[in-house]
């Protein structure tokens, strides 16, 4: 049986430099996608933890 692409779900927008997570896109910032909650999560919570702030 074929395996369907799954698409993105949730998307992040990370800028190391001014360590910002932005949830549009931002100039200067790496694109993260997740196409699971738990992995989105586990994202945010390591930036949290690291106090990145978020726009």
């Amino acid at each position: 049986m074929a395996q369907r692409k799954q698409e993105p779900l949730w998307r992040i927008w990370v800028d190391t430099e001014r360590r910002v997570v932005s949830f549009h896109e931002v100039e200067g910032g790496q694109l993260l996608e997740f196409c699971s909650y738990e992995m989105f999560q586990a994202c945010i919570d390591r930036y949290t933890a690291q106090r990145y702030r978020y726009q």
